[in-house]
């Protein structure tokens, strides 16, 4: 069973994500699709990666143990694992994992994701070595094994051990923009849900105005009989005699504009997601140039986390080489993220190859 397996487990106050900060973040993500949607988009534009052996011999074997590698209960493959390792990174700014090795020690038996707000990060004998501590209720135990332990941190500040989440600073827009859209609902349940006002205005005579109440409700009866009648597709004329006036109730009002609040929350949110809004479904209005300019910058994001996880897939990837007795180097080497560059550069490879060879003619 993997060492950082807990269930019902408490973050202490040196832990690096308080249980009501990981709540916060966890809410974030649940109530506004926009978030979930931008944390899902990043980990699949990720892309996927193999892992070349220095030795050819174990190369099979290294890539047969990447996609068969049991993770946690219902996972399988590395890829998996670090589909959710990098989701943990991306929202609570560290990830947490385990190498779990058979009881004799001999090779690895699967992966483990961890739970970041139950183990914490503690200086070693050395600045260079740590502990990981695991919380048991009012229990610490310290992990007897950290070489098996798998941890990143995302933009540390100096000096620090643990990251920052990518939805730092997202909560309050969050706030801000499902009140918006609580009372939009609000206002649809209030004006938008037509409703009428009948109201009946009785002559100066004296005969009408003793007849008044009794002709009230007998246009109230009538009023109500209508309404029921037209929602089983039945259509009644409404007739009165008097003075009798019909409007709608609120229509004079005119609903909130939402339109530029909600797009400036948005342009808050998505700049700190650093996706492009057009990725996300969002049609604003955008030049080729500002698009590509956009997708750049992605592309730089993604490389940064990618340089982040390679120190996670080699350590796996040694560690099952070393258990087999290799001690062959690893490299990884990730997909293109962008298919478009790897053609404009093929093409203008292609071009000066021609070009060069029309200069080696005329030459």
């Amino acid at each position: 069973m993997a060492a950082i397996q807990t269930q019902g487990c408490r973050a202490a106050e040196e832990y690096p994500v308080q249980l009501y900060t990981y709540e916060l973040f966890e809410k974030v993500r649940r109530t506004v699709p926009l978030v979930d949607a931008a944390i899902s988009k990043l980990v699949r534009l990720i892309g996927s990666f193999r892992v070349e052996c220095a030795d050819r011999d174990m190369q099979k074997r290294l890539d047969a143990f990447l996609e068969d590698v049991p993770v946690g209960l219902t996972g399988q493959s590395v890829y998996s694992f670090i589909d959710s390792y990098l989701d943990s990174l991306l929202v609570y700014g560290n990830a947490v994992g385990e190498i779990v090795l058979d009881r004799e020690g001999r090779y690895v038996a699967g992966l483990w994701n961890g739970r970041i707000t139950d183990v914490a990060v503690r200086a070693g004998d050395s600045p260079m070595t740590r502990q990981y501590v695991l919380r048991r209720g009012e229990e610490e135990i310290l992990l007897p094994y950290p070489e098996r332990i798998l941890f990143s941190a995302l933009k540390p500040p100096d000096g620090g051990v643990y990251g920052v989440s990518l939805l730092q600073g997202i909560p309050v827009f969050a706030r801000i923009l499902l009140r918006i859209y609580e009372s939009v609902g609000q206002n649809f349940d209030r004006a938008g849900n037509v409703r009428y006002a009948v109201t009946y205005h009785p002559s100066e005579d004296p005969a009408e105005m003793a007849y008044a109440g009794e002709r009230a409700k007998q246009i109230a009866k009538e009023w109500s009989d209508g309404m029921r009648a037209a929602k089983c597709g039945e259509v009644r004329d409404f007739v009165a005699v008097g003075d009798v006036g019909i409007k709608v109730i609120g229509a004079d009002c005119r609903m909130p504009e939402t339109e530029v609040p909600v797009r400036q929350l948005l342009e808050q949110i998505l700049s700190k997601l650093s996706v492009p809004p057009f990725l996300l479904g969002l049609n604003w209005s955008s030049t080729e140039r500002m698009s590509a300019q956009q997708a750049d910058i992605l592309t730089s994001e993604l490389e940064y986390y990618r340089r982040i996880l390679e120190p996670v897939i080699s350590r796996i990837a040694r560690m099952f080489l070393q258990l087999n007795g290799s001690q062959a180097r690893v490299k990884i080497v990730w997909d293109s993220i962008n298919l478009q560059d790897e053609a404009e550069l093929a093409l203008a490879r292609l071009h000066n190859a021609q070009a060069m060879e029309i200069e080696s003619r005329l030459g």
